[in-house]
């Protein structure tokens, strides 16, 4: 499974934990930033955003303190529903019931350990479909 992820400085740390954690079960697009200095976020969700609209990878991982501002910045992309994730609950359901594709992740409000398990239960689950399709197809504007 081809992944991209990417995060602004407040999402450094977690962005290569989670590189380091899935390497054995996921090939990563690194969209930045790649070191702890300052940086704005929107430049890297747009990188990421872009890499999965075009179907470069399977979906992406997004970080940032609060998951907000990649969050809102990635939905302005007519191809992507973005989902912030702070539970493996919230995961699976950002992925059966509304077939996010990009999910964002709060690193100044989860740990290691959480994050690890919010990516293994949104890549554990599957899109349900059916009765959730007709929403999921009315979320884009265009």
């Amino acid at each position: 499974m081809k992944v991209a992820i990417g995060g602004d400085h407040a999402g450094f740390e977690l962005k290569e934990f989670l590189k380091e954690t899935f390497k054995e079960q996921f090939q990563f697009v690194d969209c930045g930033t790649y070191g702890p200095e300052s940086v704005d976020y929107p430049d890297f969700a747009h990188k990421v955003s872009t890499t999965v609209e075009s179907k470069e990878v399977d979906f992406g991982i997004l970080i940032c303190g609060s998951a907000n501002g990649v969050c809102m910045s990635a939905n302005k992309h007519q191809g992507i529903r973005a989902a912030i994730c702070w539970t493996p609950e919230i995961a699976q359901l950002a992925k059966a019931h509304n077939n996010a594709n990009i999910i964002c992740l709060p690193a100044r409000f989860i740990s290691t350990a959480e994050a690890k398990a919010i990516v293994e239960a949104y890549t554990g689950s599957e899109f349900e479909g059916g009765r959730h399709q007709k929403r999921v197809d009315k979320i884009a504007c265009a």
